[in-house]
């Protein structure tokens, strides 16, 4: 695997951390490759506003913050999303994204395309190079 996130293309590199909690390396680069992650071609504007890691095991638990404008009718929605992030240690890969809007699973049709859009297509789209050479293969260095 590489050797942390400072070797692939990740933007999200500050992860805030709730005190207690502590994450190696493996851990920063898939909760910063989640953050990276948005779905830009439903939404006009996805703005972060608040991220903390509130656990370190697997899942990796996440408190999420974030307002969402939808492209075409203007909608603007404001998020708090309690977001667990399931990985399988030996590949590295995100195995499963668990977006809990409202700290719940949600009952309207809007947020629930939405959330299970980001649960089945986080997963499939990012993945942690295992070494330097499938890094430089995805283009990150």
């Amino acid at each position: 695997m590489a050797s942390g996130n400072s070797d692939i293309n990740i933007e999200n590199t500050n992860i805030k951390t709730a005190s207690g909690v502590s994450l190696d390396d493996q851990q920063k680069t898939l909760v910063g490759s989640v953050l990276d992650y948005g779905l830009q071609a439903a939404f006009k504007e996805i703005e972060r506003l608040h991220h903390e890691v509130t656990d370190g095991g697997n899942p990796i638990g996440i408190d999420l913050k974030t307002r969402y404008v939808v492209k075409g009718i203007g909608k603007e929605q404001t998020i708090s999303s309690k977001v667990n992030i399931f990985y399988d240690k030996d590949t590295g890969k995100i195995t499963k994204v668990q977006d809990k809007w409202d700290g719940q699973l949600p009952d309207s049709s809007f947020t629930n395309i939405f959330r299970q859009l980001n649960s089945v297509t986080v997963p499939t789209l990012i993945s942690v190079p295992k070494n330097d050479e499938e890094d430089r293969q995805r283009g990150n260095q």
